[in-house]
């Protein structure tokens, strides 16, 4: 299991523990983690599961492709570490991993 720290714009922190290969949107969601929506299911096409990964950790995940690039457009105040939950899969390399949630996924 993977620890992944999820900080809501407040400031306030849950960790979790998430299988690998889990999704970051799929480890919020099973955890009830409020500030990701994740309306589409995963599915990469409503931009409700955005979130900005720790910068520490960008260079551990694959790059946003072409389609998730396209989406984080719609999303609310998009940053260089901008993602979707949806497309970052977990692996043992993002343990420990702070991934900070907007103030609003609208």
């Amino acid at each position: 299991m993977t620890k992944i720290i999820f900080q809501n714009a407040d400031g306030s922190q849950f960790e979790v523990e998430a299988a690998e290969g889990t999704s970051i949107m799929q480890a919020a969601v099973d955890n009830g983690i409020d500030g990701i929506l994740a309306e589409c299911g995963g599915a990469c096409s409503c931009a409700t599961c955005h979130c900005y990964i720790d910068e520490n950790y960008l260079d551990k995940i694959p790059a946003a492709g072409d389609v998730e690039q396209s989406m984080i457009e719609f999303a609310m105040d998009p940053q260089d570490n901008s993602r979707l939950s949806c497309q970052v899969q977990i692996t043992a390399d993002l343990d420990g991993m702070v991934v900070k949630l907007p103030a609003s996924q609208y």
